[in-house]
């Protein structure tokens, strides 16, 4: 832990992450809460997409998909991902190793009605990931979705919330020279004690 100080300090990864969450959330023109999310399919070939977190809670790392789409669907094959934001305004990034599972059906509900309406509808009539024939398809069947669910749906059975139980995080800043600042948090296991290590840059 030497060293450890300024925009580092802290006993606690998700406190430093979210500190860093609001610091950009100050500074960048879009989605600070933007991250890279990695999966691997059944073959072990990777996949990253960008996604939006929509929390860092004291113990987890949440976001919300469609089940049925690709990171879904791997996910549900190898439930262990890895997240990286990277704030440019900021030159900060963390990085995330984790297992993962599915949001409770309550927390995924509540979040679901949070969102604008035509987000809500857009959830039903999109089959995220598969083949489309063209936009105009995908507006049809999202007027099919609006009159069938009406003005206040319900959340669809296969879209919901992803928890990541985080096993390692990277704090990282960008130094003079490239002489970047580097800490690494590693567990073992959740509810283990964190083990910090400095890393060359």
């Amino acid at each position: 832990m030497s060293n450890r100080k300024g925009i580092f300090a802290g006993d606690d990864p998700f406190a430093i992450t979210r500190r860093w969450l609001d610091e950009a959330s100050a500074r960048e023109p879009s989605d600070p809460n933007a991250a890279a999310l990695a999966t691997v399919d059944e073959t072990g070939m990777p996949n990253l997409r960008v996604i939006l977190v929509k929390a860092i809670e004291d113990d987890a790392v949440v976001f919300f998909t469609n089940y049925e789409s690709r990171k879904g669907r791997e996910i549900a094959v190898h439930p262990k991902v890895a997240l990286n934001f990277h704030w440019k305004s900021l030159e900060r990034q963390v990085r995330i190793r984790g297992r993962v599972e599915r949001e409770t059906p309550q927390a995924s509900d509540a979040y679901y009605r949070s969102r604008a309406l035509g987000s809500r509808i857009g959830a039903w009539a999109s089959r995220q990931s598969q083949p489309l024939a063209s936009k105009a398809a995908l507006l049809k069947a999202v007027a099919r979705a609006q009159a069938e669910h009406g003005l206040n749906p319900s959340r669809p059975p296969f879209w919901g919330g992803f928890r990541v139980t985080p096993l390692e995080f990277e704090f990282w800043a960008a130094g003079e020279f490239r002489l970047h600042d580097r800490f690494r948090w590693e567990r073992a296991s959740p509810g283990a004690d964190w083990k910090i290590s400095r890393l060359n840059p």
